[in-house]
């Protein structure tokens, strides 16, 4: 019966990934409230409004003191962009993370997706990503540069 089921599952893609710079802060607000200016601070920022809040991911220098934020936060890039016909590519990424038992944060985009992690757990969760095959890229990297375990 395990054999049947493993035979179902999408097989575990390999994907290139590269760190993020900086800090980031997971912010939740009234869902009522405006966009504010201060959380277009930073080269990325996500909003999702929804009928229960407005959650904003931004750079943790970006956010008040009195904004309800969880803070010490790194995200990781997944090299896209992909196919939204492509199966398997975000759990790809996430299992590996999530069997080292790794609290995770993720966004999608049109082309791509992220995965934020707390700080304290950027070892853990780069062993596991390595281990499962992905690559770790330099950003930037005129020779695309690649680490690998």
């Amino acid at each position: 019966m395990q054999a049947r089921d493993e035979e179902k599952r999408p097989r575990r893609r390999q994907l290139r990934f590269h760190q993020m710079e900086g800090d980031f802060a997971i912010c939740r607000l009234a869902p009522n409230q405006p966009i504010p200016e201060w959380a277009f601070t930073g080269a990325f920022v996500s909003l999702t409004r929804t009928a229960n809040e407005l959650s904003i991911v931004c750079s943790t220098e970006a956010v008040p003191q009195s904004v309800r934020a969880e803070n010490g936060w790194i995200g990781f890039k997944l090299e896209g962009p992909f196919a939204f016909s492509e199966t398997g590519v975000l759990a790809s990424f996430l299992d590996p993370v999530a069997e080292r038992h790794v609290p995770v944060f993720a966004v999608s985009t049109y082309d791509t997706d992220y995965l934020f992690v707390k700080r304290e757990f950027t070892e853990s969760a780069l062993g596991a990503l390595m281990e499962a095959g992905h690559e770790l890229s330099t950003k930037g990297s005129a020779e695309g540069q690649v680490f690998r375990k």
